[in-house]
């Protein structure tokens, strides 16, 4: 009984290691897409507006944007669009994901002003 415990225990364990190591990784890729200005047919990156992130600091607490209440897919598009003079990415996308990932992951940090 106690080793079913243990062994069970260690695979709890193990999956949230494996979790959390697969979050860095979407997030470091999100980083990634987030100042590459080619990024969705672009003309500049997110970065170049929102350097190390600034201004999206308190992003990770909303659920909806503006008065349309759209979510953060939907805004990220919108600055890819209108801001980056890009195309629209699939919201159901692993860049998405990983963009949203990134974006989320910087609730409550301090951006630098520069790069």
């Amino acid at each position: 009984m106690r080793t079913g415990k243990i062994l069970f225990m260690s695979v709890i364990i193990l999956g949230l290691i494996f979790s959390f190591a697969y979050a860095a990784s979407d997030a470091e890729k999100g980083k990634a897409l987030f100042n590459d200005a080619k990024f969705a047919g672009g003309v500049k990156s997110c970065g170049s507006c929102h350097p190390n992130g600034k201004g999206l600091e308190k992003v990770g607490d909303k659920k909806e944007f503006g008065e349309a209440k759209i979510s953060l897919e939907e805004m990220i598009n919108a600055c890819l669009v209108r801001a980056n003079k890009g195309k629209a990415i699939d919201v159901k996308s692993d860049q998405m994901k990983e963009m949203v990932t990134y974006i989320r992951s910087l609730k409550g940090k301090k951006a630098s002003s520069g790069y």
